[in-house]
């Protein structure tokens, strides 16, 4: 599902639905309205008007309205305008499952595509038919491939729900537990990995390998067919949605999924940055948000008291599709009723123009779309839309009481940042424990190497994780919270890079630990024996916490979280998962800074830089799994 962040695969394979639905289109005028976002006016037939916004790394759907662009446009606006501008849009596609949009542009007698990225940083970049780059948004570096002009666009490669050979293959080698790698591994994300599993009647906790792909395909199969055939947007407190999965009651429902997102997303980073530079008063802001708030709520009360008397209207037909479709449902499945219905359109079929199986719910077009489920009567379906009315009269009331308080302005409090001293040990792995007690790791074999020999005293604990390529932990002194140092330990070890969610950890005293081998060993460099017996910290799990500290000195921190939480003013979990450590730096930068205001906290961009957070980012790929 889209959130904040940005969209999902899913959420693109439903765009591109939707899109697919309006062709053939032609491209207009192109514009730029910051570093990140684009839009660009399509025009369809019968003199159909479209606005497409593109937020590299965010966000690609229809809006009601673009933003009013700069009077002078931007190179690559320009560059777009020149390619492009007048072409017609031979096709609209996703790369597998991946965030990719792809429109194919026809001009003359040449072909364009224009392939916008919504993962990570994002990107928007022009190539021709052959994927050979004519110019990107922004030009990059990768370690597997390089976005620049010249240089052919490389995507990556197979779909593992392309087939049931593809997902077959992939569960077979996969190390994780099912729901993960769905949601990682397939790209599917944790709602509707979650949703899969139930589907299929599969443990989600159960083993990837071990699980049957069969079922899972069919669901998989199952949750696509509802994304490009029988979307029902909503908004819901978990985010935007192209189909209703259920969770909540408090879904607000759109008749398109491009709706949904436009009112998710009720403005771009470039309206955020005009409104900044016009100094319109926050008080405004709040005001133009609450007067919005209360049109869009007046149309949906309006939109249910229509649907409320088109029932009433029609009140010998849907009770006949009640009685008869409830008949039918107790008898046959869904799948069976849709495809008789399919093949029958005669009498209350031709009414019907959507199958809800999971609500036991149809669609009918009374003039509104009327969604009536069948195990209910007449009045009880129009009361679900009474409560709508109710429930969006309170919201409305509650706008109007927030409009009537005067808003209070914060007064904005200035701090000076005290820089944290440099200690030796921060070129090492470290941080403090709740109780005080500093613990230091290896960042590579040499500095293992180090700990041990220059820095390991006799009261000194030496922690290492069970493990493969795992850093040689130390704690200086003695703790309670050793839970904390077991994680720690086991955190950067070889078993985040390997995708695992625990791991077993050890410890031992300084007179354990050794580099002489007993005959017919051999200890690598940066590697020991530990001799005698050991205490050992099972099923540890692996967890980091990254941290902006302001008292009693300012500095980023890192190590497990309930250790950093005791330190930290806001910090940013993470898990083992799939984005490399420069991505994820760049993003827990990104949200590190959205705490603490450039203008209240003088002096923190020395101290809150890229090359700070990644000191403490795991080796190997993460998730976000947390903020505060």
């Amino acid at each position: 599902m889209a959130t904040v962040k940005g969209m999902s695969g899913i959420d693109v394979k439903a765009v591109v639905a939707e899109l697919q639905e309006k062709l053939p289109l032609w491209v207009d005028k192109v514009y730029q309205f910051d570093k990140r976002t684009l839009g660009i006016r399509l025009n369809g037939e019968q003199h159909a008007k479209y606005q497409l916004i593109i937020e590299a790394g965010r966000r690609a759907h229809l809006v009601s309205g673009l933003p009013e662009p700069p009077k002078n446009p931007p190179h690559f606006a320009m560059l777009l305008r020149k390619h492009i501008s007048g072409g017609k849009v031979l096709a609209i596609r996703q790369h597998g499952l991946e965030r990719i949009l792809i429109l194919d542009i026809g001009k003359h007698d040449l072909t364009y595509r224009l392939i916008t990225e919504l993962y990570d940083e994002g990107n928007v970049i022009l190539t021709d038919e052959h994927y050979t780059i004519i110019h990107p948004l922004s030009f990059h570096r990768f370690k597997d491939r390089d976005i620049l002009p010249g240089i052919s666009y490389a995507m990556s490669g197979s779909d593992p729900t392309a087939s049931l050979e593809t997902l077959t293959e992939f569960l077979r080698t996969e190390e994780r537990d099912l729901v993960r790698a769905l949601a990682i591994g397939c790209m599917l994300g944790g709602a509707y990995a979650e949703y899969i599993c139930h589907k299929a009647g599969v443990e989600k906790s159960s083993l990837a390998r071990d699980a049957d792909p069969v079922p899972l395909f069919a669901a998989i199969n199952h949750l696509f067919g509802r994304v490009l055939n029988n979307r029902n947007p909503v908004i819901s407190p978990n985010g935007c949605e192209p189909i209703n999965l259920g969770n909540t009651n408090e879904a607000r429902q759109f008749p398109t999924f491009n709706e949904a997102l436009d009112a998710f997303y009720p403005m771009t980073k470039a309206d955020v940055i005009r409104s900044a530079k016009q100094k319109i008063p926050k008080e405004e802001l709040i005001r133009r948000h609450q007067e919005t708030a209360v049109k869009k709520f007046d149309a949906k009360i309006a939109k249910a008291e229509r649907i409320v008397a088109a029932i009433y209207e029609n009140y010998q037909l849907v009770a006949d599709a009640i009685i008869t479709l409830s008949t039918e449902s107790k008898k046959r499945s869904w799948q069976e009723i849709a495809a008789t219905l399919a093949t029958h359109p005669a009498g209350i079929a031709r009414k019907i123009t959507a199958i809800h199986p999971d609500q036991a719910a149809v669609e009918l077009d009374l003039g509104e779309r009327v969604v009536i489920h069948v195990q209910e009567g007449v009045e009880q379906n129009a009361g679900r839309y009474y409560d709508e009315i109710k429930k969006y009269k309170r919201k409305k009331e509650g706008a109007r009481t927030a409009m009537a308080k005067p808003v209070i302005r914060k007064k904005t409090v200035k701090h000076n940042i005290v820089a944290q001293k440099k200690q030796w040990y921060h070129r090492f792995r470290w941080f403090i424990t709740s109780d005080g007690v500093v613990v230091i790791g290896g960042r590579d074999a040499g500095q293992n190497e180090e700990l041990v020999k220059k820095y390991m005293a006799g009261g000194d604990l030496f922690v290492h994780a069970d493990v493969h390529g795992a850093s040689v932990v130390v704690v200086k002194g003695k703790t309670e919270q050793m839970e904390e140092v077991a994680q720690f330990a086991a955190s950067y070890s070889g078993a985040w890079k390997s995708g695992h969610f625990s791991a077993e950890v050890y410890s031992a005293l300084l007179p354990q630990v050794s580099k002489t081998p007993e005959h017919g060993e051999y200890v690598s460099r940066g590697s020991f024996i530990v001799r005698g017996e050991r205490t050992w910290y099972r099923n540890v799990p692996l967890g980091i916490a990254i941290g902006m500290q302001l008292e009693p000195q300012a500095a980023v921190i890192g190590g497990p979280l309930s250790a950093i939480r005791k330190h930290a003013m806001a910090y940013v979990e993470l898990k083992p998962g799939q984005f490399e450590p420069n991505d994820v730096a760049k993003k827990v930068l990104r949200i590190l800074k959205g705490k603490f205001p450039e203008e209240e906290f003088k002096g923190l961009k020395n101290i809150l830089n890229t090359e700070t957070v990644a000191a403490f980012v795991p080796p190997g790929g993460s998730d976000i799994s947390g903020e505060v």
